[in-house]
């Protein structure tokens, strides 16, 4: 078995080299706030080596933190730990890592996201596991000049079939990286089978959205247990069908299955078939048109709205507002009396009360008398951390339209 990386240098704390802070600046970071901006740094003592690991300081030259350092980068230092003391070293990361991965324990998921970046005190890296292989993506310089050490502890802590990198995200354009994937340990199909919630589906660890699959949607899937008898549901913007899946399997009169990818349709299909559900119709179409289409009226018990993020970026809020009330409000104006309507935002800039306002609206120009019945986040094995609100990216409001 062979591991395969294209850095073998080991780096450790560099004593020399340090972020001088502006005046306060230290507050959110000694409160857990993970990250230096470049316009809170007065100055830097010792020669620059971006990747590498440097103290911060705050005004008065005293220790705030450790972590890496990037100046090519907007965030200029990802906080890798608040102790002094601490030895920055393979036994920091393998010992973080295994904190991490024992929570996850915990929780029993077979398949899961181990290790979540900053939330788990690991900037730019994250690890999910498929059944027996792992899924990961390198997105910081600090955790891409480390790969081989992350690698060889992945190895010994969880002893996967096989690894493959992800690192194919536009956040590394930021760090000055390259988007890149491919094997770091092993090579196996790519495509692998797991199981969620006793359900059969083919992951593509390669070509699949995000590290192959949306594994924060768990407990929100297996949800549908209380709602999906009976009832005919949309799964709109399905993907691989995991929600659809999950309605059939909870007794589902029937479920269409709409997304624009042929692929993701194909998929569906291909999933739906792996366990025997016959009431699953994948339909190829532009969501948005199909939702506006009346001969849909009164058609569905459920609808659940699981968009792509529609906005990455702050500038792009206002359009994004737009898109989302746009599918609420069709939404609304579909559903049966006495339905439900699960709607989702995997956006962080689409604020928990942003989400909850523009919902709002699109209640109120559907002209539909609703009760709010659940309000739900991503799953436990993506923390967030308290002073890091962007981390909690994935809301979920569930509806009940009269």
């Amino acid at each position: 078995m062979k591991t395969i990386s294209n850095y073998d240098k080991i780096y450790w704390v560099s004593i020399m080299l340090s972020v001088i802070l502006n005046k306060n600046e230290e507050i959110n970071i000694i409160n857990g706030y993970p990250w230096v901006f470049s316009n809170e740094i007065n100055n830097f003592t010792g020669e620059i080596k971006n990747g590498e690991v440097c103290k911060v300081l705050n005004f008065d030259k005293r220790f705030v933190a450790y972590g890496f350092l990037n100046t090519s980068s907007k965030i200029m230092v990802r906080i890798l730990s608040l102790n002094e003391d601490e030895v920055i070293n393979k036994d920091f990361f393998k010992r973080r890592i295994k904190y991490a991965i024992d929570h996850r324990i915990n929780l029993g998921f077979n398949s899961t996201r181990l290790v979540f970046s900053e939330a788990d005190r690991l900037p730019g890296l994250i690890v999910d596991k498929y059944d027996d292989y792992l899924s990961v993506s390198f997105l910081s310089l600090g955790m891409e000049m480390i790969k081989k050490d992350i690698v060889d502890i992945l190895i010994e802590l969880v002893n996967p079939k096989g690894i493959y990198e992800r690192s194919d995200s536009p956040v590394r354009l930021k760090e000055g990286l390259e988007e890149v994937k491919g094997y770091l340990y092993n090579e196996f199909d790519p495509v692998v089978l797991i199981e969620e919630d006793d359900i059969k589906m083919y992951v593509d660890l390669k070509d699949g959205q995000k590290t192959g699959y949306f594994l924060d949607q768990k407990l929100n899937r297996d949800i549908l247990r209380l709602y999906a008898k009976d009832n005919v549901v949309l799964d709109a913007f399905s993907n691989v069908g995991g929600f659809a899946l999950h309605a059939a399997k909870y007794k589902a009169k029937y479920v269409d299955a709409c997304d624009i990818s042929k692929k993701a349709c194909d998929d569906i299909k291909r999933n739906a078939i792996l366990n025997g559900f016959d009431n699953i119709n994948p339909i190829c179409v532009d969501v948005f048109d199909y939702l506006r289409d009346e001969k849909n009226k009164n058609k569905y018990d459920i609808i659940i709205l699981d968009p792509p993020a529609f906005t990455k970026d702050k500038s792009t809020v206002k359009k994004a507002i737009k898109g989302y009330k746009e599918i609420n409000l069709q939404a609304l104006k579909l559903i049966k009396h006495g339905g439900y309507l699960f709607t989702f935002s995997c956006s962080q800039h689409m604020t928990m009360s942003l989400f909850y306002d523009t919902i709002k609206e699109a209640v109120r120009d559907s002209k539909r008398n609703v009760a709010l019945v659940d309000f739900r986040i991503q799953a436990p094995d993506h923390p967030s951390l308290m002073e890091s609100i962007e981390q909690l990216y994935l809301k979920c409001i569930i509806l009940r339209v009269e």
